[in-house]
């Protein structure tokens, strides 16, 4: 069922409709990432001195090193982590757009949702993006503890808010919030799972750059499938 909601939403990349959402997307995307980059490296700066002193080498700038000539692959690296927080920001941005796209394609006799809106999608956004990063922050103590198992917990995790996120603002557009919230709790376990699937791309860099959009559209389709839309 959820491999058929990721299939759909990949068939949709060659749509123009679709293709001209995914680019802007991915150039937003890419803008989101290095501002969260940007904000990470400035706190990384702000806690620790220029240049540490080891013994027997000196004085070490690496920090100024990371700044210049590793900039690019070092955000790449950490995108694996930085893109959750990216993906969350960026459902205020775009769910409007790729949600309506995928309708028009798959479910062209529903009537138009009413649309979310920038303001109040940005709005939901940050709440959401709020409980993401102090969810990771005390999940930190739960990856020392149990180290082996820290991925499983953060794909987990995240897998878990990305998809209360997603699936919410997506069900709330024809359901209103309440309707939304009851459907997600009926559905919880295959809300879930397409979450996890969802946060695992994003830890590849490159290809992370696709899934804030595709995950969307996942969602879309998830959501009609489970609410029982038909499409075509």
């Amino acid at each position: 069922m959820i491999l058929d909601d990721i299939r759909l939403a990949i068939g949709q990349l060659g749509d123009p409709r679709f293709r001209r959402v995914l680019g802007f997307g991915i150039g937003l995307t890419i803008a989101l990432l290095v501002a969260v980059y940007a904000v990470f490296l400035g706190g990384l700066n702000w806690l620790l001195p220029d240049s540490v002193s080891v013994p027997w080498f000196g004085e070490v700038t690496w920090i100024d090193d990371l700044l210049t000539g590793g900039s690019i692959l070092l955000m790449l690296l950490l995108s694996v982590f930085l893109m959750i927080p990216v993906a969350s920001a960026f459902t205020g941005l775009f769910l409007d757009d790729v949600t309506d796209a995928v309708e028009a394609r798959h479910f062209p006799n529903l009537t138009p949702a009413p649309r979310i809106g920038i303001a109040a999608g940005l709005a939901d956004s940050l709440n959401y993006l709020s409980v993401l990063i102090v969810a990771n922050l005390a999940a930190l103590i739960l990856y020392l503890i149990f180290l082996p198992a820290a991925p499983l917990i953060f794909l987990g995790l995240n897998g878990y808010l990305l998809s209360r996120e997603y699936f919410h603002l997506i069900a709330a557009r024809r359901l209103g919030r309440a309707g939304a919230k009851a459907l997600r709790r009926r559905h919880v376990g295959q809300v879930w799972l397409a979450g996890i699937i969802m946060a695992l791309p994003l830890t590849i860099p490159v290809v992370n750059l696709l899934v804030p959009i595709l995950g969307a559209a996942v969602f879309t389709h998830l959501f009609h499938r489970v609410e029982g839309a038909r499409g075509v």
